[in-house]
């Protein structure tokens, strides 16, 4: 439950961020994240895959 609580507090602060700076680079910090969550997964799905195996 505090994790939901913090979790929504850190939420509201990103949007008051985001609602504050020009599109351009929300999209571009958004572009950004995307990528590195999926160079994450992709590590993830290829650690698993390796294990697995052995």
């Amino acid at each position: 439950m505090l994790f939901l609580v913090a979790a929504l507090m850190l939420f509201g602060t990103v949007l008051g961020a985001v609602a504050h700076i020009p599109l351009t680079y929300s999209l571009a910090a958004a572009a950004g994240i995307a990528v590195w969550l999926g160079v994450f997964a992709l590590r993830e799905h290829l650690a698993r895959r390796r294990t697995a195996a052995h």
